[in-house]
């Protein structure tokens, strides 16, 4: 009977010092990546991880999934094995035995935490459409301007070789293919 934690950050600059602490576990999987599904690395190697008897220990419900549907499909699956979920925050365990209140409360916290995502993602296009009506250019800073790439595609019609553009312009291989891919302005 292992007690194992799962922690997980939605960005690699934050930080998962406070989730789980201290606990002792005698294995902890730690996440930095969305928990827009359930196709994350950790999660996955949690799950192949836990066996019958196991305790797996999870800050709070969001942590483990944003969307209600998956979230009950990850305990359903989890508690399918013989192992027992905690949520810290929410002074939940869930074994797989029926409790109707313990269930409603579960339904009720995940479709919060999948109704906040959503609010995240509606500010974010609200943040992004607004950047764009202001002008501003959203993603990377390109390396060239718009002349050395015009040169740079002439010289590699040319016959110029890539990694030779590549080191005179500064840039990688793979940026002076996809400068060559990019529809020219």
């Amino acid at each position: 009977m292992a007690s194992v934690g799962y922690v997980r950050v939605s960005s690699v600059d934050q930080k998962t010092d406070r989730q789980l602490d201290g606990l002792v576990l005698d294995k902890i999987f730690e996440e930095k990546a969305s928990a827009a599904d359930t196709k994350r690395p950790q999660l996955e190697a949690c799950l192949d991880y836990i066996r019958e008897g196991d305790t797996l220990n999870v800050h709070s419900i969001d942590r483990l999934a944003r969307n209600l549907q998956d979230l009950l499909r990850l305990i359903a699956e989890i508690t399918g094995k013989g192992v027992s979920v905690t949520f810290h925050k929410e002074h939940l365990t869930f074994t797989g035995q029926s409790d109707p209140f313990q269930t409603l409360q579960l339904q009720i916290i995940g479709a919060v935490a999948e109704f906040e995502r959503a609010l995240i993602k509606e500010r974010q296009r609200e943040g992004i459409a607004k950047a764009k009506e202001k002008g501003k250019h959203l993603g990377r800073v390109r390396k060239l301007t718009s002349e050395q790439e015009e040169t740079l595609r002439s010289k590699a019609s040319a016959g110029e070789e890539k990694i030779k553009l590549a080191q005179e312009y500064g840039i990688s291989r793979q940026s002076v293919y996809r400068i060559l891919a990019r529809v020219a302005p």
